[in-house]
């Protein structure tokens, strides 16, 4: 019994970093395409946008990106992040 609790607390420990929120100011194409319902083409236009652009001011502004509408960045808000590890604005 004491094995198998260990074994879950360790599982979830293990399993925190996985569902980090992505920056999506500093991801790379790679990171993003990670998440979930990212390709390579939503990735590249992300980061395509932002090189045009400057830093997303909030994730809501993934709207204004070719490839994303209200529903999909809604879909999205959860996972990823515009500042600093750990906040999500």
């Amino acid at each position: 019994m004491k094995l198998a609790r260990n074994l879950l607390v360790l599982a979830g420990l293990l399993a925190f970093p996985a569902f980090a929120a992505v920056n999506i100011n500093t991801a790379t194409q790679s990171e993003l395409e990670a998440i979930r319902g990212v390709g390579p083409a939503k990735a590249k236009a992300i980061i395509s946008y932002r090189d045009a652009n400057g830093a997303f001011k909030s994730v809501q502004e993934l709207d204004k990106v070719k490839g994303f509408g209200k529903a999909s960045v809604e879909k999205l808000q959860g996972e990823l992040t515009v500042g600093a590890p750990g906040t999500k604005q």
